[in-house]
């Protein structure tokens, strides 16, 4: 999904869209298995989408604005759109990660990466979701698109 040189940060992810199957449309829901070494994705934030996680298996590192925090089986965490704490899990154990990532599809929804040259920007001129369009861009932090 990232361009390049950011796409090989989740090299060893794999994620299963939920919420499509059942053909929701307000909120996504992902099961993703992350393989030793790979992250969910890179550290960052959204202005319109609300986030959580729930572990099912193995011990990723949840990675905040507040530091790093080792999270186990049964354990969650929720990102409030707009707070601009940046978060990202990575899976430094020897074994996989399973996860539940839940988030909403609020329109016009930006996501920001502090620690790269990268955002997410609406697709407000590409054709829609439901027609097979794009929802979203990636762009540089001034807003040059990627390739």
């Amino acid at each position: 999904m990232y361009p390049e040189p950011f796409a090989r940060v989740v090299a060893g992810r794999l994620k299963r869209p939920l919420g499509e199957i059942f053909g929701l449309r307000n909120f996504g829901i992902n099961w993703t298995r992350l393989e030793p070494g790979a992250a969910t994705a890179l550290r960052h934030h959204h202005s319109k989408q609300d986030e959580f996680v729930f572990v099912l298996e193995g011990e990723p590192t949840l990675i905040t604005d507040e530091g790093e925090f080792a999270l186990e089986p049964g354990t969650c965490a929720g990102f409030p759109a707009g707070n601009g704490n940046a978060h990202q899990l990575v899976n430094r154990s020897p074994g996989p990660v399973v996860i539940l990532e839940v988030g909403d599809r609020t329109v016009g929804d930006r996501a920001e990466y502090p620690d790269d040259d990268l955002a997410i920007m609406p697709a407000t001129d590409a054709p829609s979701r439901d027609a097979g369009g794009p929802r979203l861009w990636f762009t540089h932090k001034d807003g040059t698109p990627y390739e």
